[in-house]
């Protein structure tokens, strides 16, 4: 049996260190960990969430029903690569340095996965990368691609370099590709919907054999795989799973069992394929044991790029209410479903309006081993541990949250309020940027716990609280982190 043990100083495989605390409860078994993270579903896409969701996610909502449902949980960004920096570094990801096309994790960046691996965890990726791997665009077999999964913390690492409309297509094993994308494939397009929606993927190389529809089946396959092969060879060894599915993001091509399931064209067939991915994954938990010493996370990415025009052909929102769609700054873009279940220690059917972030994962494992996090990692991640373990909310320590649209518009939430520095979406909705005219306020303000929707811009009005926010902004940036 596995525990959590009180030690001295633990060294991070990357060079970090973190000093251990004391332990709330002597020799606790240390649980496994899955975390599971969809690509561009909507808040509004999941019954739990939204009761007029046009689409079935039992597994999703019995998942809430037996944990912790977060109403005010956000990602660090509303597009994909910058939220997964936020997530597995637990920095704010404006602080990251773009390294061109290359690795834009840093060598000697904790990460979740090394914060794990320092503590006897086998530490799996299976998915959606996304954050770059040197000669990414032009793999060569046996050469291997540096600076991903298995560089920054994780112990093998199976999956696609980037989104599945982003070109060259081909799987990663390891460090390694498969197979080199030698061939090319023309563009898709799906004529009954936007050019960005549907079975879009772009030209670009493609590996032989790759078939853009089978890539979530193939994941879901590897992940049942790796649980059972865990369960036989190395099951005293706690291990933490991190599950990037590439969908429901483009190109939405649920397999034909999926098809008609939704009341939301081929987008509501694909969550419901998710869904069944999160189903699939539990049944692996209970077949191999682990489902009572499991800690289960669920949630997304981004907001959906789901159209106002979609909304009313299906009658289906796929933000529930929000304001905007990926992209956005407007809640659409970043307010995502986030569930947690853990059975000996989460309670079950509650629901925590406390606000968190992504980027609070790993403070949040952290304090569940009983470390403290070094000054230099983690600089935006607080712990909401104490909010999954106890019955009651207990007013988790984050104030303040810095978001970054896709067009990189910083905008902050401090309490009720959320300050945009800019007028417009700052993303995908249109327009993305209003040029205020005389008169006009230069921003938007809102108070989210009257006005969720972001209907009434109340800036002009508190001119108090748009200094106070802007200073929150200039003081996270100085002094280079948030938490304390």
């Amino acid at each position: 049996m596995r525990y959590l043990v009180l030690t001295t100083l633990i060294v991070l495989g990357v060079g970090k260190t973190v000093q251990s605390k004391s332990l709330r409860v002597a020799a606790e078994p240390l649980p496994n960990i899955v975390l599971i993270m969809a690509d561009d579903l909507g808040y509004g896409d999941i019954k739990c969430y939204n009761r007029d969701s046009k689409i079935p996610t039992p597994h999703i909502d019995r998942l809430a029903s037996q944990g912790t449902r977060f109403t005010d949980a956000h990602s660090p960004a509303a597009v994909c690569v910058p939220t997964r920096y936020g997530l597995l570094t637990g920095r704010f990801p404006f602080r990251m340095q773009r390294r061109g096309n290359g690795p834009l994790l840093a060598p000697n960046r904790m990460t979740i996965g090394s914060l794990l691996s320092a503590h006897d965890y086998r530490t799996a990726c299976i998915g959606k990368w996304h954050l770059g791997f040197e000669n990414e665009k032009s793999p060569e077999d046996n050469q291997p691609l540096r600076g991903g999964p298995v560089d920054r913390g994780f112990s093998s690492f199976f999956g696609i370099p980037a989104s599945l409309d982003i070109p060259p297509y081909y799987y990663i094993n390891g460090d390694r590709c498969l197979a080199p994308p030698l061939l090319r494939t023309a563009a898709s397009r799906s004529p009954d919907w936007s050019p960005i929606q549907g079975a879009f993927w772009r030209a670009g190389g493609i590996a032989p054999g790759f078939k853009h529809a089978e890539v979530t089946p193939r994941l879901l396959a590897k992940v049942v795989g790796f649980l059972d092969d865990h369960h036989l060879k190395q099951r005293r060894q706690p291990f933490f799973l991190y599950l990037a599915l590439p969908s429901p993001h483009t190109p939405w091509l649920p397999v034909h069992r999926f098809q008609g399931k939704s009341n939301a064209g081929a987008y509501g067939d694909f969550v419901v394929q998710v869904d069944d991915v999160v189903g699939q994954v539990m049944k692996a938990l209970q077949r191999n044991e682990w489902e009572q010493n499991t800690l289960v996370f669920f949630t997304s990415d981004n907001g959906p790029v789901w159209y106002p025009s979609d909304t009313r052909k299906y009658d289906h929102d796929a933000t529930g209410g929000l304001r905007g769609m990926k992209g956005d700054a407007w809640e659409g873009g970043h307010r995502m479903p986030f569930i947690a279940r853990w059975p000996t220690r989460v309670a079950a059917g509650r629901k925590s309006t406390q606000m968190i972030c992504h980027t609070d994962v790993l403070a949040t494992l952290a304090d569940l081993l009983g470390v403290d996090l070094p000054t230099n990692a983690g600089e935006d991640s607080l712990s909401f541990l104490s909010e999954l373990t106890t019955a009651e909310t207990q007013g988790h320590s984050r104030a303040a949250l810095i978001h970054q649209s896709s067009a990189r518009v910083l905008s902050v939430r401090n309490g009720p309020w959320k300050l945009i520095p800019q007028l417009g979406s700052g993303g995908f909705t249109k327009p993305r940027r209003v040029k205020p005219q005389p008169g006009d306020p230069q921003g938007q303000l809102y108070n989210l716990h009257t006005d969720l929707a972001e209907t009434t811009n109340v800036y002009k009005q508190h001119p108090d609280i748009v200094r106070r926010l802007t200073l929150i902004v200039d003081d996270f940036r100085e002094r280079g982190r948030s938490r304390p």
